[in-house]
C-alpha cells in the first residue's frame, strides 16, 4: 500500500495526527538510564541503555499515536553500537504496530543520495529493519532528490523534505528571497509528489513545516495542497496545537493532512514541575494524555 494511504488509515485509526518523536538526549534520560550517558562503561552497554528507555517510551505510545519517529543523531553518538540500537528500536515499533519515521535529514549528489535511501528505506532484497519514510535534505536539487523518489515508488516508503524548519534561526536561508525559498521549495515538493499520490488524496512526499511558524503555514499548505506536513516544535519550541490548524484543512476528514511532533514534551516530562516525583512513565503517559486531548480539541476532532 502507498505510504500515504498506510498513514491516512494509521491517523484514522488513533483519531488525531500525534507523532511521537523518540529524541533520546542522553543527559535527560531518567536515572536509570543513566549508564547510557556513563564514559566508563563499553560503548555496547550505553547502547542497550539507549535501546531499553526507546523501547519503553514506545510501548507507552502504543495504540495511542500512528507513528513514531526515532531521531538518528541520538543514536549514532554511540557509533556502530548506537546504529544498532536505532534499528532495534525501528524493529520494536514496527512490532506494536507503529509507523516509524527517520529523522536522518539525509540528502546528497545522486549517487550518494541512493545509498542513504536503500540505507534507510531498505529494499525488495533488503531484510534489515527499514524505516517507513524518512526526513530528506532537497537543497541538492532535483537530481539529488530522485534516489529518494525512485526508492519511495520501488518500496512504498515515503519521504518529509525539509521545507520550512522549526529552529529559530532557519529564516536566514528558507525565508530568502521573493518568493521566500521555502516556497519555492514547497512548489518543487507537491510537483515531484504528484505521481505518489494514494486513494486518500495525499501524497507520499511528504514536507516538513515547522509549527513555530503558523503565519506561514497556511501559504505552505495552498502551495503544497496534496502534500501530508510533518509540524515539529509543539511543546519544548514554543508551538502550540492551535497554531497548527491551517495544515487540515479537509471539514470531513479534520485529522487529514499530516503529523504533529511532540518530543521532549513527553518523553522527559518526569522533568516538569507539575510532574514532581512522577515515575518517568506515568509523567509520559499523562503528557500523552494531555497533548492529544489539546489536538483534539484544537482540531474539532471528537474526543477520545
Amino acid at each position: 500500500m502507498n505510504f500515504a494511504d498506510r498513514l491516512d488509515d494509521a491517523v484514522a485509526r488513533v483519531g488525531h495526527p500525534l507523532v511521537l518523536g523518540v529524541d533520546p538526549h542522553l543527559d535527560l534520560l531518567p536515572e536509570e538510564y543513566a549508564r547510557a550517558r556513563s564514559l566508563e562503561v563499553p560503548r555496547a552497554v550505553r547502547a542497550d541503555a539507549l535501546t531499553a528507555f526507546c523501547c519503553e517510551l514506545i510501548n507507552i505510545a502504543a495504540g495511542r499515536v500512528a507513528a513514531v519517529k526515532p531521531q538518528a543523531a541520538f543514536f549514532e553518538l554511540l557509533g556502530a553500537d548506537g546504529w544498532r540500537a536505532f534499528e532495534s528500536v525501528v524493529e520494536h515499533a514496527h512490532a506494536q504496530g507503529l509507523l516509524v519515521i527517520g529523522d536522518v535529514k539525509r540528502g546528497d549528489v545522486p549517487s550518494t543520495a541512493r545509498a542513504y535511501a536503500t540505507a534507510h528505506l531498505g529494499s525488495a532484497e533488503d531484510g534489515r529493519p527499514a524505516c517507513d519514510a524518512i526526513t530528506v535534505n532537497p537543497y541538492l536539487g532535483e537530481d539529488a532528490m530522485q534516489p529518494f523518489l525512485e526508492t519511495c515508488v520501488a518500496t512504498g516508503r515515503g519521504l518529509f523534505v525539509l521545507v520550512r524548519t522549526s529552529n529559530p534561526g532557519s529564516g536566514l536561508f528558507q525565508g530568502h528571497g521573493d518568493p521566500p525559498l521555502a516556497e519555492v521549495v514547497a512548489r518543487s515538493v507537491a510537483g515531484w509528489g504528484e505521481k505518489l499520490r494514494g486513494e486518500c488524496g495525499l501524497s507520499s512526499v511528504g514536507a516538513v513545516v515547522g509549527a513555530t511558524h503558523p503565519e506561514e503555514l497556511q501559504r505552505l499548505r495552498a502551495a503544497m495542497p496534496h502534500t501530508p506536513l510533518l509540524l515539529p516544535g509543539l511543546g519544548a519550541q514554543g508551538a502550540t496545537a492551535a497554531d497548527c490548524r491551517a495544515a487540515f484543512p479537509d471539514p470531513t476528514h479534520p485529522w487529514r493532512g499530516g503529523l504533529i511532533n511532540s518530543s521532549r514534551g513527553i518523553a522527559f516530562a518526569w522533568r516538569r514541575p507539575e510532574h514532581a516525583n512522577r515515575p518517568w512513565k506515568d509523567a509520559a503517559r499523562k503528557a500523552l494524555d494531555a497533548t492529544i486531548a489539546e489536538l483534539r480539541d484544537a482540531l474539532g476532532l471528537a474526543p477520545c
